[in-house]
């Protein structure tokens, strides 16, 4: 099942607070953005890989693929100041209107090809699909510090990357939410406000996105888990 991913990589990571772009920090001495890029480099299903950046980050994006000796191609684009504005603009350099695109967080490195095969098999059949996990803990509504309500949580689940369209659908999407000024949490959303309907495939506690510096640590240890 081919594929092409956008990996919108333009953020400042200003909860990171690290001063650049969170993408070059380093797990064990390997940039983050590394990672990610070689789930899809390394899958033969991946036929491109499009990266909405910041133009000022262009020269160390290229010498990290040049160091790293990535050869898949990979397509710059320039990103917005919104995720949704970056995906928008790689969406437009997408090859075809036929065929499945996959939509990845950077910052989420540990992303695994059979989930990556049953997102894109599902968004195929039904049009769209994510990956999403069952949340542990309990959710309460809170206003002003005092507890408004406690959530059942037995129909919660906290959503994650990829997210699986096909072509079409998410081109749709993305015009329709432009044309509306329609500001959406993630690329499902957008498919949800033009009343399409969006599938959930079980995903992985591992497939954490690294925004705090405590991230850092936990990211660490999956590491060595891997290992």
């Amino acid at each position: 099942m081919f594929y092409e991913v956008i990996i919108p990589a333009a953020g400042k990571g200003s909860r990171m607070g690290a001063g650049r772009n969170k993408l070059f920090l380093e797990l064990s001495n390997i940039p983050l953005i590394v990672y990610t890029l070689r789930v899809f480099e390394q899958d033969p299903s991946c036929q491109r890989i499009i990266l909405p950046i910041n133009p000022n980050d262009s020269n160390h994006f290229k010498s990290i693929i040049k160091q790293y000796g990535f050869r898949k191609e990979i397509k710059f684009v320039t990103g917005g100041s919104e995720r949704q504005e970056s995906v928008y603009n790689g969406v437009q350099h997408l090859s075809s209107e036929d065929g499945l695109v996959l939509v990845h967080d950077g910052a989420r490195p540990f992303i695994d090809r059979p989930l990556i095969r049953r997102l894109a098999e599902t968004a195929a059949a039904e049009g769209g699909a994510i990956a999403a996990v069952p949340v542990k803990d309990t959710i309460k509504k809170v206003k002003d510090r005092s507890v408004v309500e406690t959530v059942e949580r037995s129909s919660l689940w906290a959503v994650q990357t990829p997210q699986a369209f096909r072509i079409s659908l998410l081109k749709e999407a993305h015009a329709r939410a432009k044309a509306s000024h329609f500001l959406g949490t993630d690329e499902a959303s957008l498919v949800e406000e033009m009343g399409g309907s969006v599938s959930v495939i079980k995903g992985d506690y591992d497939n954490i996105k690294i925004t705090t510096p405590e991230d850092l640590f936990f990211a660490e240890a999956i590491l060595l888990k891997h290992k």
